[in-house]
């Protein structure tokens, strides 16, 4: 179960039972937009299907896109709240965001085609930095909290 925020264990890092959920969250939040910009038109993939030729399979693969939008924000949700039921809301959040984000990346360049420039990686870098030490500061806090309870 989950410690209470303050307990012994508010110090360890993100436990493996609440890991996976956070980076399969994240990953199929990255599917999800991906399927999102697929439905939409935004090429990619969809761009080898001659329209002419198979207009109906175009169709078909564009509704089907929508259709996973759905699907995969409905998985995405429920393996975060997965992450949340073993881990607090920061440490969930903060993975479930850095594999967001990555995964995005790399989606957008097999699916996409897209070319990340140096400063994109840079911001990407510089905002997990950001998110990783907004939640190390929380947790420090709570272990000086702690320390100063025990004297």
């Amino acid at each position: 179960m989950r410690p209470a925020a303050g307990g012994p264990n508010a110090a360890l890092p993100l436990a493996p039972a609440a890991l996976a959920p956070a980076l399969a969250a994240g990953f199929l939040g990255a599917l999800a937009s991906a399927a999102a910009k697929l439905s939409l038109g935004g090429g990619g993939i969809l761009g080898a299907v001659n329209r002419e030729e198979a207009e109906w399979l175009y169709i078909l693969l564009r509704v089907g896109c929508g259709g996973m939008v759905f699907l995969l924000n409905a998985l995405m949700w429920t393996f975060f709240a997965k992450a949340l039921r073993y881990s607090s809301s920061a440490r969930a959040s903060v993975t479930t965001v850095a594999s967001n984000f990555l995964s995005s990346a790399f989606l957008g360049k097999f699916l996409f085609a897209e070319v990340h420039e140096l400063l994109w990686w840079i911001g990407i870098t510089m905002t997990l930095c950001g998110l990783l030490l907004l939640h190390t500061v929380k947790e420090m806090r709570d272990q000086s909290d702690a320390y100063k309870k025990e004297e």
